[in-house]
């Protein structure tokens, strides 16, 4: 028997991204908690497991308009996992949406972005890391 799963969707609500992942966990009858980073702000404890997972090229969102919108010198000063996180933390609209956490049989594992292939195959796994 598995245990269940816990599914976290941090991001931003008027994001279409997150709308998208929003609506494609509900569509799959999958419950899941909502972080609000504008509300509840991007939580600096998870940070190490999600720059360990994908790394902060993939996790800061250089493509957006908050990012371009930065000054040259706030965007150089990201050179590495510190200043990324005081960046992202500072910044929750540089964070590339949604972050998904999915917790099953001990483990962890990480998405950003929209990634349904992924997220079936973590279901379609149940527990196994």
């Amino acid at each position: 028997m598995t245990s269940p799963s816990t599914i976290t969707l941090y991001g931003i609500p008027n994001c279409d991204t997150v709308k998208k992942a929003r609506t494609w966990f509900t569509d799959q009858g999958l419950d899941y908690v909502f972080h609000d980073f504008k509300k509840q702000g991007v939580p600096a404890d998870r940070l190490p497991a999600w720059l360990a997972a994908v790394g902060r090229d993939r996790l800061v969102n250089r493509q957006g308009t908050t990012w371009r919108k930065l000054d040259a010198d706030t965007q150089a000063a990201v050179q590495d996992d510190a200043s990324a996180s005081a960046l992202l933390q500072a910044q929750p609209s540089v964070v590339k949406r949604p972050v998904v956490e999915w917790n099953a049989g001990g483990s962890t594992r990480i998405s950003v972005g929209f990634a349904p292939e992924t997220w079936n195959e973590w279901r379609n796994s149940g527990s196994k890391p």
